[in-house]
């Protein structure tokens, strides 16, 4: 990012969508820093990352489109414990809510990257999704760049509230996943 300025963290952003081990709560921080000192500007850190954000949703999009939702279907029929019905029923949730799902999802740790799988499965008009997309990372980045920004050299200490704030995301996760095998196997002894 610093050999490659606003470009490079645009290119690490795309890359952080599509392979999310590349965390945005530490790259975006650190542009922050280089911000405060002078080495980006403020305004197109804050652009190229929401660019970058938009390249790798658009990316995935693509591919949830590509596949649609009958190869989800497909994949969901062969999993254990795991009903075609649900998957119905998620999607049915999905359309009724889709504005805000992308909307929200792109300001949550591990659903930023995956919101974009069922908008595109579900033909979220591309339009609408790259809107919503823009807006939610636009946020999302703006937060974490000036976090780095306010903090100078001290811009580490984001990322240990954000990864404090994405282990409770991924717990709740884990609990709804538990919840909702516990109430299968339920139904099915039943």
């Amino acid at each position: 990012m610093d050999a490659l300025g606003e470009v490079g963290l645009g290119l690490l952003v795309a890359i952080e969508n599509l392979f999310p081990p590349i965390p945005s709560e530490v790259v975006l921080p650190l542009a922050g820093f280089l911000a405060a000192q002078g080495r980006l500007s403020l305004p197109l850190a804050v652009l190229a990352a929401t660019v970058g954000s938009l390249v790798g949703a658009l990316a995935l999009y693509a591919l949830g489109r590509a596949w649609g939702p009958g190869r989800s279907r497909r994949v969901v029929a062969k999993l254990p414990l795991v009903d075609v019905a649900d998957l119905e029923r998620a999607q049915a949730r999905f359309e009724r809510h889709a504005n805000v799902a992308v909307l929200v999802g792109r300001c949550i740790p591990v659903v930023r990257s995956l919101v974009s799988l069922p908008a595109g499965a579900q033909r979220m008009p591309v339009l609408r999704f790259a809107a919503l997309t823009t807006l939610g990372s636009a946020v999302w980045n703006s937060v974490f760049i000036g976090a780095g920004y306010a903090l100078g050299a001290q811009w580490e200490r984001v990322g240990a509230y954000a990864d404090l704030f994405t282990w409770v995301v991924v717990a709740l996760l884990m609990l709804l996943l538990a919840r909702s095998v516990l109430a299968r196997i339920r139904r099915r002894r039943a």
